[in-house]
């Protein structure tokens, strides 16, 4: 894209000792890459393939693709040494270059990426233990209201993740999703056929409905608050030990709070 906004440099937004900005260079590319293996895999009960393991390393061809946004600690450092959290992110052009979306390994999302507007998969979120406070987590949003305005982004998507593969012990929370936050049709992704889990799994009463909601995963929460979506079916990844749904956000919420700020800084020349 040609427009300022675009072609800005993604500066560092920072708050106290805490800096977000986009990895630069393989080598802070690698420290996402292991601190979403501490998380993933050794917090969280992921299962690691024989490479997984040895490189302690969680990759995939998405990565070389995708932008990284990251989290970093300056009392830590300045570069890789001081990630401390990560979010992926890929728009239309680099998942084309791999021929698909990472969704599409559970979900058919053939209806969000022939969106008309600019799309974004997020993806590969995670946050070192001693950082999960309210205030990483508004700094991630930042930087991502900051990447959506960058790029235009009108929509955004992807695999969000409930803890755990007990259908039974999540049925609340996804009994909730698909009562109060199921997408309209136009924007409904569905779980593959071979991969489908119902989500309407128990009836809730309104204390049922509001225990649900104070139990789904702080992030879930963060997309619903923006006016989120879920798909049609969960999805069960057993290798990351996780129950996962499809979100789906527009993103006129995301920038409405920051519009005026990175308009400013977008400098003029800027194209409504």
């Amino acid at each position: 894209m040609s427009d300022a906004a675009s072609d800005a440099p993604f500066e560092e937004i920072r708050a106290g000792n805490l800096g977000l900005r986009l990895a630069d260079g393989a080598a802070e590319m690698d420290a996402a890459q292991a601190l979403r293996f501490r998380v993933f895999y050794e917090e969280m009960g992921a299962q690691a393939d024989a490479a997984t393991a040895a490189s302690r390393r969680d990759a995939d061809a998405f990565d070389a693709v995708a932008d990284h946004l990251l989290v970093l600690d300056h009392d830590l450092g300045d570069g890789p040494e001081a990630v401390v959290g990560t979010y992926r992110l890929i728009r239309r052009p680099a998942a084309a270059k791999l021929g698909r979306f990472y969704s599409e390994s559970e979900y058919d999302i053939s209806m969000l990426a022939a969106y008309p507007g600019e799309v974004m998969e997020l993806g590969r979120s995670c946050v070192a233990a001693p950082y999960r406070s309210r205030g990483t987590l508004q700094l991630l949003w930042r930087g991502i209201a900051a990447y959506v305005f960058r790029h235009r982004i009108e929509l955004m998507f992807g695999c969000a993740s409930l803890p755990g593969t007990d259908l039974d012990a999540l049925a609340p929370q996804l009994s909730y999703l698909h009562a109060h936050h199921l997408a309209p049709p136009a924007l409904r992704a569905r779980a593959l056929p071979e991969r489908y889990v119902a989500m309407d799994r128990v009836p809730l009463d309104a204390a049922a409905a509001k225990a649900a909601l104070m139990e789904l995963p702080p992030l879930i929460k963060g997309y619903l608050r923006l006016g989120g979506f879920v798909g049609d079916g969960a999805v069960i990844d057993a290798q990351f030990n996780t129950t996962d749904v499809c979100v789906v956000v527009k993103t006129e919420l995301v920038t409405e709070k920051y519009y005026r700020h990175y308009e400013r800084t977008a400098g003029p020349g800027r194209e409504e």
